[in-house]
């Protein structure tokens, strides 16, 4: 016996999941009723179940009319709670229902079998019963005892796979509830963004658009849904725009791209468009969300400030040609001036590569290579020691991060080393040849300029000059790292090693 068939408010909950409303009305278990009369040759055949005050037949079988007792009148509040069949054979005998009103009554019951049904939680529900008004005093046979508990069994499994379908049908409206209140969540804090919000199905079909959105460019609302946002685009972006969103659709990168969108004014502003993709656990794209951001006048900002810079830009670049003609100058007044003032000239010159490479004047003067590339760099630098080959003066090995900064020290010390190689070392023969290569290492980065096949080299010079003093300037002082020479018979190595953060800002 147990004590599950207390009323309390947690079975009241175990009850109502089952939706005992509409059972009966669906005839779930009228075939169980039916058989389990015909099976003990009873008269009335129910299943109840039994609520917190009242029983209800979820399903009866020659009993029609009769009504459904009270829990503390129900014979199936004492069978549900028993560990199997409940058989009460005479009930005038019985001393726990000799005297009650439906033996004593019109209702005139005398004999009782019912099997107690629980959940599977362990909670008592109800019975499936058979009901005679005429005593037995032989009671059930074995097979029908055997055939009610096989028929209480498949009315707990009817009312399990109903309980189930519930409990999944009230899960699926709690997902759609709470989809949708998400959903509304997710459009009031869109709709309260400044930016412009918008998301596409996996294959990148547009099917939301924030009010912002609407209200940048004046459009009716649906009416840039699928691809008819790239009609808003200044038709110059549009085939860029589109290239950069395929490629984002094919590869699942994040969207990044500035193009010129449509305002409702008719004018074109400057937008920064961003997205990325949504995943499922499996890493399935499920929604793309973006955002239009209108920066339109930090653009404007951006080109006056290039502006400004190539302006400036020339003009230091007209300073370096002003200096270099009053060295010309100096040296046409005083002859033997002339070979250091051609030195000087030199240097300056190598400076005022170095300063267009990373800060040309103008689109003209823009160099092929990356502005912030030290390949870039030192291959625009030895382009006048070149003669008719680069093969002569090679860089390789790892290309990094430069700017105006790490520019002229890098300048100075590599025209310093390609002039005395020019001079004196493996560019003033026709077979010498120099190599530069660079290599990151722990933080830093090491320059090592190796030159081969040029004059024999027997010993280091006596005294440096003063363009060793330069290099030593250039790679120690300004850009903090270290030189070390070897004065090989074959040609001289030096090598630099400079930390990287020295190369460039950030």
């Amino acid at each position: 016996m147990t004590n599950s068939d207390d009323p309390t408010p947690a079975r009241a909950r175990i009850v109502d999941a089952y939706a005992p409303g509409g059972v009966r009305a669906s005839g779930l278990l009228d075939d169980v009723t039916d058989f389990a009369a015909t099976l003990c040759a009873a008269p009335m055949a129910l299943v109840s179940l039994v609520e917190e005050e009242d029983t209800r037949f979820l399903a009866q079988s020659g009993a029609d009319g009769m009504a459904a007792p009270s829990r503390s009148l129900s014979f199936c509040t004492h069978a549900m709670v028993q560990d199997g069949l409940t058989e009460i054979r005479d009930a005038t005998l019985d001393p726990c229902f000799a005297d009650h009103p439906f033996v004593t009554g019109d209702m005139h019951l005398r004999f009782y079998a019912g099997m107690p049904l629980r959940s599977r939680d362990g909670v008592a529900l109800g019975a499936l019963c058979v009901v005679d008004r005429e005593p037995r005093p032989e009671g059930l046979t074995a097979l029908q005892r055997q055939g009610l508990t096989v028929l209480a069994s498949l009315t707990m499994a009817r009312l399990e796979d109903r309980r189930t379908t519930a409990e999944q049908e009230a899960i699926r409206e709690r997902e759609a509830e709470a989809l949708a209140d998400s959903e509304r969540r997710f459009r009031t804090l869109a709709d309260a963004m400044p930016q412009m919000v918008w998301a596409t199905l996996p294959d990148g079909y547009h099917d939301y658009y924030n009010a912002r959105w609407y209200d940048f460019t004046g459009t009716p609302r649906g009416s840039t849904d699928g691809e008819g946002w790239n009609d808003m685009f200044h038709p110059d972006d549009q085939d860029r725009a589109w290239a950069v969103w395929r490629q984002s659709l094919a590869t699942g990168d994040p969207y990044q791209i500035e193009y010129r969108l449509r305002h409702f004014d008719g004018t074109y502003r400057w937008v920064l468009g961003r997205a990325l993709p949504l995943r499922d656990a499996d890493g399935a794209i499920t929604r793309w969300f973006g955002t239009c951001t209108d920066i339109h006048e930090q653009k404007l900002v951006q080109e006056e400030r290039e502006i400004i810079s190539q302006e400036l830009s020339h003009r230091i670049k007209n300073i370096f040609a002003v200096i270099s003609g009053l060295i010309g100058f100096a040296a046409r007044g005083n002859p033997p001036f002339a070979p250091l003032a051609a030195d000087l000239r030199d240097r300056i010159t190598a400076l005022g590569r170095a300063h267009d490479f990373v800060r040309p004047h103008s689109n003209a003067s823009r160099p092929l290579a990356r502005q912030d590339s030290l390949h870039g760099l030192l291959n625009d630098l030895f382009l006048p020691y070149a003669q008719e080959s680069m093969e002569r003066l090679r860089v390789t090995g790892d290309d990094v991060r430069i700017d105006d900064r790490s520019a002229t020290p890098l300048a100075l010390l590599f025209h310093e080393l390609a002039t005395n190689a020019s001079k004196y070392g493996a560019l003033s023969t026709d077979h010498g040849s120099v190599t530069v290569r660079i290599d990151r290492r722990d933080g830093g980065v090491v320059l090592c300029w190796t030159e081969t096949s040029g004059p024999r080299v027997d010993a280091a010079p006596a005294y440096a000059g003063f363009g060793s003093q330069l290099v030593e300037l250039s790679a120690v002082r300004q850009l903090g790292g270290t030189v070390a020479r070897d004065w090989r018979p074959e040609g001289l190595v030096v090598t630099v090693a400079v930390p990287e953060a020295a190369f460039s800002r950030g």
